[in-house]
């Protein structure tokens, strides 16, 4: 499997760290791949609205992403 190497903000961290002592999931990478996972499904399902990103923006907030110039919306 391909590795790969990523910066999240640090209250993304938080969460998932929280996820992983909850037993949520076995690890930090069992997680992210499985957070990742539905992410990429939840696009494909839904998809950018045509109406809704007419700059071809990709989906993404014009307000620095959410209010954080870090932060990806999945």
């Amino acid at each position: 499997m391909p590795k790969i190497e990523i910066t999240i903000p640090e209250h993304l961290e938080m969460q998932i760290a929280q996820m992983v002592e909850r037993g949520e999931f076995v690890n930090r990478e069992e997680a992210i791949e499985d957070l990742l996972s539905t992410g990429i499904k939840a696009y494909k399902t839904s998809g950018p609205m045509e109406d809704e990103d007419p700059a071809g923006a990709g989906g993404f907030e014009d307000d620095g992403m959410m209010g954080h110039d870090d932060e990806y919306v999945f």
